[in-house]
């Protein structure tokens, strides 16, 4: 069983480019209603995840000014510039069943990526489960 078929296209999933501003990140988390993203460069290959965590730390960490400008800072400030280190890495496109599982325990998606870091698409662990329970339930 290959990645591919527990595969989310990159068409069907919300995704930030990492030259996004943090407002703009915000608009998309509102949008989608995730809690947690991908990250894309223009090139389309894979940067890191970010999530809701990372957006209001950066904002609470503008500085200690309480007034509305803090939100208008958000204007310039690019999401590359809160990301740390990725905490959802992502797996081939190649990978086994077992590594997504493996994986899924950890983190609720798991990006998927071709050859060349291309961002292909997620895994999602609702996905992963729905799989096992079928494989459960021929038993």
């Amino acid at each position: 069983m290959n990645v591919a078929f527990f595969l989310k296209p990159k068409a069907e999933v919300g995704y930030l480019y990492d030259d996004f501003t943090v407002r703009q990140g915000l608009e998309k988390f509102r949008h989608y209603g995730y809690t947690a993203i991908p990250v894309i460069d223009r090139e389309g290959k894979y940067v890191s995840t970010i999530s809701e965590g990372d957006f209001l730390w950066a904002i609470l960490n503008i500085d200690s000014d309480k007034s509305v400008s803090n939100l208008r800072k958000t204007e310039k400030m690019p999401i590359k510039s809160l990301l740390k280190q990725d905490k959802n890495p992502p797996v081939h496109i190649m990978a086994s069943a077992d590594e997504l599982f493996n994986m899924a325990l950890r983190q609720n998606f798991i990006p998927v990526i071709d050859d060349t870091g291309v961002f292909m698409g997620i895994v999602t662990r609702q996905e992963i489960m729905k799989y096992y329970y079928a494989l459960e339930q021929k038993k």
